[in-house]
C-alpha cells in the first residue's frame, strides 16, 4: 500500500484531492484493509469508539464522505453510486485494491452499493443499523425531504437557542431510552453550517421522500449469496427498526447479531463486543473471491422467486474453485 499522498494537521486526518474537491480521512493499523463508512450528517469519528480495536487487526480507512466533515461540500453528485465510485477512487490511490466494507447507517446503503457495483473489490460486507433495507425511517430524516427544511434547519439551528438545544440533547443522552442523543446532538450542531445543510438535504431526496426511503438493495438481496455479510443493530433502535436486521437472505456465510440495550449506534454503545464481533466475522469468513460467471449466473436467476432455495450449478457454485 503507497503512503497517504498529504497528512492533516490536525488530529490524524489525512486529505487528498480527487476529481478536484478534497476528501479526508482517517487511516489506522496494519492488515487487511477494513473500509468504515459513517452514516448521514456525521463523520469518520464517530468510529472513534472503536477505532482503535479494529487497527490492532486491520489497516482501517474511515473516510469523511463527500458533504461531510472535513470533506468538501460541493454542488454535486450524493447519490449511492456517487459516493461508491468515490469510495472506489479514494482506495485506488491509496493503493487498495479489496477491502472488507462496513457502513453504518446511510454508510451501510454506500456499502451494499460499492459491494453491488465492485464486487471484485470487496471481500466481506458488514452492516450497522443499516440505511436501504426498507421503507420505515424516522420522521426527523423524512422531514428534510419536505419543502421548506432548508429554511426550518436554518430557524431550528438559529444561534440565539442553538447551545440550549444541544446541551439539553446531550443532558437528556445519559437517560437509556435517548442515548443517541449524544449523536444526534453533533448532528444538530454541524447543520448550522449553510454548506453542510445543503449536503445532507441534497443526499436525503436521492434516496427518501416523506414516505420513507425508496431506494433499497430488496430487488439485489439475492447477490449477499456470494458475499459473507454480517448485520449488526440495537434492540433499540428508533431512527432505523430493528426489524430491518431480518430484511436479508440469510445464508451460511452471513449472521445477524442485535444488541440489547442499544440504541441507532451499536458501535458506541458496545464497543469492545462490537470490535471483537468484526474480527472473529472476519477471522471465520473467508474474503469472497469474484467470479465472473457465478455473479452471471446469480444475475440470470436474481428474479425469480423463492432464489434462495435454489442451488447453483455445482461448476458456477459460490464454492467451486475459479
Amino acid at each position: 500500500m503507497v503512503l497517504p499522498p498529504e497528512r492533516g494537521a490536525v488530529d490524524d486526518v489525512e486529505y487528498v484531492v480527487v476529481h478536484g474537491y478534497r476528501r479526508a480521512y482517517r487511516l489506522r493499523g496494519s492488515g487487511p484493509p477494513l473500509l468504515l463508512l459513517h452514516g448521514m450528517a456525521c463523520d469518520s469519528s464517530t468510529w472513534f469508539p472503536v477505532m482503535d480495536q479494529l487497527a490492532q487487526h486491520f489497516t482501517v480507512i474511515a473516510p469523511d464522505l463527500l458533504g461531510h466533515g472535513e470533506s468538501d461540500k460541493p454542488n454535486a453528485d450524493y447519490s449511492l453510486g456517487g459516493f461508491a465510485n468515490g469510495m472506489r477512487d479514494l482506495l485506488t490511490i491509496l493503493g487498495i485494491d479489496k477491502v472488507t466494507v462496513a457502513g453504518h447507517s446511510f454508510g451501510g446503503g454506500v456499502a451494499m452499493q460499492f459491494a453491488y457495483q465492485f464486487p471484485e473489490r470487496t471481500e466481506r460486507v458488514v452492516l450497522v443499523s443499516s440505511g436501504g433495507l426498507g421503507p420505515e425511517v424516522t420522521p426527523l430524516i423524512r422531514a428534510l425531504t419536505l419543502p421548506g427544511a432548508g429554511l426550518g434547519i436554518r430557524l431550528a439551528t438559529a444561534r440565539p437557542w442553538r447551545s440550549a438545544v444541544r446541551g439539553s440533547m446531550r443532558a437528556l443522552s445519559h437517560v437509556p431510552v435517548a442515548r443517541d442523543l449524544d449523536e444526534v446532538a453533533r448532528i444538530y450542531e454541524g447543520l448550522a453550517d449553510p454548506t453542510t445543510s445543503l449536503a445532507i438535504r441534497r443526499l436525503t431526496r436521492t434516496v427518501l421522500d416523506w414516505n420513507g426511503q425508496f431506494v433499497t438493495m430488496a430487488d439485489r438481496a439475492y447477490l449477499t449469496r456470494l458475499m459473507p455479510l454480517l448485520v449488526v443493530w440495537g434492540r433499540n433502535d428508533h431512527v432505523i427498526p430493528v426489524a430491518h436486521a431480518q430484511r436479508l437472505p440469510l445464508m451460511e456465510n452471513s449472521h445477524v447479531h442485535v444488541f440489547e440495550d442499544s440504541g441507532h449506534f451499536p458501535h458506541k454503545d458496545h464497543p469492545d463486543e462490537f470490535a471483537e464481533l468484526v474480527v472473529d466475522f472476519c477471522r471465520i469468513q473467508a474474503p469472497a473471491q469474484y467470479h465472473r460467471g457465478k455473479w452471471r449466473a446469480l444475475l440470470r436467476r436474481g428474479d425469480q422467486a423463492g432464489l434462495a432455495s435454489v442451488s447453483l450449478p455445482a461448476e458456477e457454485s459460490p464454492s467451486a474453485v475459479s
